[in-house]
């Protein structure tokens, strides 16, 4: 899937879309299927990934026009 975004879009934005949404992944099934301790923390830090990437996308977007 990687591979085929890399078509689409820069290479620096579709790995930090690519860990972004890793690390959110993996973090939800922690506390969902091994129910980790999910607190304001890391909410605030799974946040500050998620708007990192949607910052990311719209310089990229930017860029293009």
């Amino acid at each position: 899937m990687l591979t085929l975004a890399l078509n689409k879009i820069e290479v620096g934005t579709a790995y930090a879309i690519w860990s972004g949404f890793g690390t959110a992944l993996i973090s939800t099934i922690g506390v969902v299927f091994f129910k980790e301790v999910f607190n304001l923390q890391k909410t605030v830090c799974i946040s500050l990934i998620i708007i990192g990437v949607i910052g990311l996308n719209l310089s990229t977007a930017a860029n293009h026009l």
